[in-house]
């Protein structure tokens, strides 16, 4: 399988016929996906006057997120994306106003929490349905690599613009507008993609009975969704610990702007790695892309003024979408057919619980010791995991058995 992708294979998947709906679709739907969960965290702060309930709030939506994102890929790859998404976004946007209301009317961090938790669980998961189109759109080969790579470059993009909407949107009068843009804009992306036409035709499919634990019962998906968590736990130490950096030296409003610089590096050399990938294959390419991103990240530890840090991040950021593509063409090679959807969860659930793991320790390394141990930390973490992934490499490598594709229950009746 080929692992490299030119400029003509993006044009090439872009363009493939019946693709263009949903990847418009897909775009509006994923743009608030940074938006949702920082509007929120700013929204719950202004009302409450308190990090501490607002920190709490924002953890509850990422577990949420965590804990859905499995689910609802498990609920596409049995059903089609047109029923679970219709779902989820009925649920989204009922637990999105009750939250509203909820702050509105004071309610307690228990009622705001359990609310939060209920936002993350029922966000669209467009993006593991729009991944998952791809694997039944594009023949195998560079076109498809390229639509990996170009959903991995797009969500760098909306990470980018994401919690600069955010905080345009927190100088509105309400302090909620951008909870409810965001929210606006996802439900009616996911509803759009729900109905397109090659979204509708993915019908129900009849499969062998799956193991409990569905995708993450084959030891290579484990190691995937390990290099994932890797991921994540490297990039949560260091997206608490820039803007605790720029407010150590005196320019608390630049943290955003930094952490910017490694979102630019990530999407410009993306688009470059995906053309020559090294190593190329992917049980080899999995553990060196994590090893290699957790020594960049020690170059952070160095720079004592914004500037420098800038650099850093730059050359660091450098190594976030071929991961992130990584993963994502992994998922071929470890799972069966018909699991795509849910695998892709399994990738998020694993990217942010890292997150979650990585920005509360470099929380507790900062209080104590300041931003150069979470730095250190960050590197540290990523190669231990990276180290992990290599010893398991042998899973990736073998894959899976092949197996009959699964048929939707409109093509047996036709046979």
């Amino acid at each position: 399988m080929s692992h490299s992708a030119r400029l003509s294979d993006y044009r090439a998947a872009l363009t493939t016929p019946g693709m263009r709906g949903p990847v418009v679709a897909s775009l509006l739907a994923r743009l608030p996906i940074a938006m949702v969960g920082l509007s929120l965290l700013l929204y719950v702060e202004r009302a409450t006057g308190s990090f501490a309930v607002a920190g709490m709030v924002s953890a509850a939506a990422l577990t949420g997120v965590a804990l859905g994102s499995v689910v609802q890929g498990r609920l596409m790859d049995r059903f089609g994306p047109t029923r679970p998404l219709l779902g989820v976004t009925g649920l989204f946007a009922f637990f999105v106003t009750v939250s509203v209301l909820a702050v509105e009317a004071g309610a307690s961090v228990f009622v705001l929490v359990p609310l939060a938790l209920g936002v993350g669980a029922t966000e669209p998961m467009v993006g593991s349905a729009s991944r998952a189109l791809w694997e039944r759109m594009v023949p195998a080969g560079p076109t498809r690599m390229a639509g990996y790579a170009y959903e991995a470059i797009s969500m760098e993009v909306f990470f980018i613009l994401g919690p600069g909407l955010a905080g345009l949107l927190l100088a509105a009068p309400w302090a909620g507008t951008g909870v409810v843009v965001g929210a606006v804009l996802m439900v009616v992306g996911a509803l759009w993609f729900a109905f397109n036409p090659v979204v509708r035709a993915w019908g129900p499919v009849v499969q062998a009975p799956r193991p409990l634990l569905g995708a993450f019962a084959y030891p290579g998906m484990r190691t995937v969704a390990l290099a994932a968590l890797g991921f994540g736990v490297t990039i949560g130490f260091v997206e608490v610990a820039v803007p605790a950096f720029a407010k150590a030296v005196g320019q608390p409003s630049m943290g955003g702007l930094m952490l910017s610089l490694w979102s630019i590096s990530s999407v410009v050399f993306g688009v470059l790695y995906g053309m020559r990938p090294w190593p190329r294959p992917m049980h080899l390419r999995l553990p060196v892309l994590l090893g290699g991103f957790a020594l960049l990240a020690f170059l952070l530890a160095i720079p004592a003024t914004l500037i420098g840090l800038g650099v850093a991040l730059f050359f660091v950021g450098t190594l976030i979408t071929p991961q992130s593509t990584a993963h994502s063409a992994a998922i071929e090679q470890v799972t069966p057919n018909g699991m795509a959807a849910e695998a892709f969860g399994w990738v998020i659930t694993s990217v942010t619980i890292g997150l979650a793991i990585g920005q509360g320790l470099s929380g507790q390394l900062i209080e104590h010791f300041g931003t150069r141990p979470a730095f250190v930390a960050s590197g540290v973490a990523g190669l231990l995991i990276a180290l992990a992934v290599w010893l398991l490499r042998g899973t990736v490598q073998r894959g899976v058995p092949a197996e009959v594709p699964a048929r939707s229950e409109m093509e047996l009746a036709a046979r």
